[in-house]
């Protein structure tokens, strides 16, 4: 019973760790467009008078609506100030509290593979604990330095940046908990962005009129460099979050560089998007990112490393056996294999026709890509790897 509570846990904060998210991302997709398409109104007419830099007419859902955007803030504030914050702060916490949920409360099974780096719990959770705190550090001090005037330079150096600590991470952890630190690093950066910059400058700029006082532009610019670094992130840190469904990824030899690749590719094609919208079609950012993609799936094709000779008859309660010794732990209706309380992906390997039925799931994990069993926890050998190679080759025969 306690494991299906923890289960249901996780589903729901899974789940509204999504909802916030695509709340998060959809109103940071939004600003950047409506900034791009802002129209400066005539020098004559009653809104340049009232401060407004740009406007924008639309349509939707039946309406019309007419955002102004002021150069720094109206003549007399509103009574009512809408705030964008909590997709944010939601996003964050639930995020953090799936990954104390599924990596950090399950730390020997989920992030310790043996054959990278043998640690303790306590030191792998401090490894993504020390990942998530130092890069926001060095991130918000690289803005506040002479270098966050140029925004090129500076988006270059962060990126090199991340990909040195995805390259680290990966030197210590199992793959896919070394992408998911990554993530959660470049989700903490974007979540402190609005924790300590965006709505603090905001909360300054709104004191200030309120005490009759012309607010500070620079509140409003840094705030503005903040949320842009944010949208960049997106791309990247929505592939981060659905990786671990693709073993292909996290399971190369160079997963850190598969990454740097896949993240590089999200940040040119969101950087396409955002010069479209101010009708520059730079289709070569779209290109660039198209063709990064494109080495990624390249490099990380299947290949099969070489497996030893199968002696004897190669038959489903021979494969049976095997997976009964190494998987069934975990891939059981009651798995017991410390850490996991329902089988991954839902897969049950318990039955016969259960084997069957995922044969190439089987042979994809085991075989292909070698993650599982995870971190090899249960000692498979390549004797038993090759044997299930050769039982899937013959069509997986059901006898």
């Amino acid at each position: 019973m306690q494991a299906h509570l923890i289960e249901m846990l996780g589903m729901l904060v899974r789940w509204l760790h999504v909802i916030a998210g695509i709340a998060w991302v959809g109103s940071s997709f939004y600003f950047v467009w409506l900034d791009h398409s802002l129209d400066p109104p005539p020098p004559d007419s009653d809104e340049a008078k009232k401060g407004v830099s740009g406007e924008l007419w639309a349509v939707h859902g039946g309406g019309f609506y007419n955002p102004q955007k002021y150069a720094v803030a109206p003549a007399r504030l509103p009574e009512k100030l809408h705030w964008f914050m909590w997709e944010a702060y939601t996003t964050w916490l639930t995020g953090t509290a799936l990954l104390v949920l599924v990596y950090w409360m399950r730390a020997q099974s989920m992030m310790v593979d043996p054959s990278i780096a043998t640690l303790t719990t306590a030191q792998a959770i401090g490894i993504g604990l020390a990942s998530m705190v130092v890069s926001w550090i060095v991130y918000d001090l690289l803005c506040r330095s002479p270098l966050g005037r140029h925004d090129g330079i500076l988006a270059v150096v962060v990126f090199g940046l991340l990909t040195l600590m995805a390259w680290e991470l990966s030197r210590l952890l199992g793959g896919r908990a070394a992408y998911i630190h990554v993530g959660t690093s470049i989700g903490t950066i974007m979540a402190a962005n609005v924790f300590f910059l965006i709505i603090p400058g905001q909360r300054r700029m709104v004191e200030a009129m309120r005490a009759g006082k012309k607010p500070n532009p620079i509140d409003g610019i840094r705030g503005k460099q903040r949320s842009v670094h944010n949208n960049y992130f997106t791309l990247p840190i929505v592939f981060i979050m659905i990786s671990n469904h693709y073993a292909a990824t996290y399971s190369h030899p160079q997963a850190w560089a598969v990454l740097a690749l896949i993240c590089g590719a999200g940040v040119l094609i969101r950087h396409f998007f955002n010069r479209k919208h101010y009708g520059v079609y730079a289709w070569h950012y779209l290109v660039a990112g198209a063709a990064l993609l494109g080495a990624a799936a390249v490099w990380t094709a299947p290949h099969i490393q070489p497996l030893p000779p199968v002696t004897g008859p190669v038959t489903l309660n021979r494969v049976r056996t095997i997976v009964g010794q190494r998987c069934v732990a975990c891939h059981s209706q009651a798995p017991t294999f410390p850490g996991i309380t329902q089988p991954p992906a839902g897969v049950i390997l318990t039955s016969s026709a259960g084997i069957v039925q995922n044969a190439q799931r089987i042979y994809q994990q085991v075989v292909v890509t070698r993650i599982m069993p995870l971190g090899n926890a249960t000692q498979i050998t390549d004797e038993e790897r090759a044997v299930i190679a050769a039982w899937v080759s013959a069509g997986a025969p059901a006898n």
